[in-house]
C-alpha cells in the first residue's frame, strides 16, 4: 500500500468522480423529489471524501475494506440526513457523521474490554456532538454535554477517554540513533514513594476536591498527560486547566498540612 494512497479491492481509487458544488446541490434536489438515481450519483462522487477520512487510520486499522464499507455508512446515513436549508457544505455536514461511523467500528472492535454502561455513555455524547456540531458548525463543549445528558464533565471526559486505542508498553517514544526509549520505560508505580500513611493522607485529601479537579491530578500525575491534552478532553482551554490545576493542588497542600 503506497503511502499516500488508500487502496480499497474492487475500485480503481484513481477513477473516483468528484462533484461540483452546483452539482451537488441539482442532485440533492432531484434526489428529495424521489431520484433513487441521483442518491446513487451522490455517493459515488463523495468516496474521495470517505478515502480522505481513511488516511487517518492507516496505520491503526486492520482491514481497510471493511472501514471503507464502514465509512460508506456513514456517508449514506449522512445524505439521507441532509437538507439543504442547512446552508453549509455537504462535506461539512457528512465529515462528523463519516468519522463517528469509523470511530464506532474502531472502539467496538477493539482489543481492550470497556463496561457496556461506559460504551452506551460514550456512543450518546458522541450521538450528541455530531448532532450539535451538524446543527451549529461548532463542537459541544464539555458542560453542555454534561448537562444535556445529565451526567458530570468527569464522566463525559472519562467514557471518551475509556475508548481511545490502547498503545502498547512497548511503543517507542524516543530514539537519537542509539538506545531506543519504550513507554514501559517510563512507567513508574509513583504510590511506591509514599508509605502507607502518606498514601492514605492524600488520598483522604483527593476526595476532598471537585470532580474536575480530580481527574486533572490524575491525568497530569498519574497518567502523565500534558495540560493540552486534558484541555483538549474537557473542551476548555490549556490556561483554565493550568488554573484549576494550581487550585487543586494548592487545596492537596492545604488538606495535607
Amino acid at each position: 500500500m503506497g503511502k499516500y494512497k488508500v487502496e480499497i479491492s474492487g475500485i480503481s481509487t484513481s477513477d473516483l468522480v468528484t462533484l461540483s458544488q452546483s452539482e451537488m446541490k441539482e442532485l440533492f434536489i432531484q434526489y428529495q423529489k424521489g431520484d433513487l438515481f441521483a442518491r446513487d450519483l451522490i455517493i459515488q462522487g463523495n468516496l474521495k471524501l470517505v478515502l480522505s477520512i481513511l488516511k487517518r487510520f492507516y496505520h491503526k486499522a486492520d482491514n481497510l475494506d471493511d472501514l471503507f464499507q464502514v465509512g460508506c455508512v456513514g456517508l449514506i446515513k449522512a445524505i439521507d440526513h441532509f437538507d439543504l436549508n442547512y446552508e453549509v457544505q455537504f462535506s461539512t455536514y457528512a465529515v462528523p457523521m463519516i468519522l463517528g461511523e469509523v470511530k464506532r467500528y474502531m472502539r467496538d472492535n477493539c482489543s481492550v474490554r470497556v463496561s457496556r454502561s461506559l460504551k452506551d455513555l460514550a456512543y450518546k455524547v458522541l450521538q450528541l456532538k455530531e448532532e450539535y456540531y451538524a446543527k451549529n458548525g461548532v463542537e459541544a463543549s464539555t458542560s453542555y454535554l454534561a448537562e444535556a445528558l445529565k451526567v458530570s464533565e468527569y464522566e463525559i471526559a472519562n467514557s471518551l477517554t475509556a475508548l481511545k486505542d490502547p498503545v502498547s508498553m512497548y511503543e517507542p517514544i524516543y530514539n537519537d540513533g542509539g538506545d531506543t526509549i519504550y513507554l514501559y520505560d517510563q512507567i513508574e508505580d509513583k504510590r511506591n514513594q509514599l508509605d502507607r500513611a502518606d498514601y492514605l493522607a492524600v488520598e483522604d485529601a483527593m476526595a476532598e476536591l471537585k470532580e474536575r479537579e480530580q481527574f486533572i491530578l490524575e491525568e497530569r500525575f498519574v497518567i502523565g498527560k500534558s495540560q493540552m491534552e486534558i484541555a483538549e478532553e474537557l473542551n476548555i482551554s490549556q490556561a483554565q486547566v493550568s488554573r484549576l490545576e494550581k487550585k487543586a493542588i494548592r487545596q492537596l497542600k492545604k488538606e495535607l498540612k
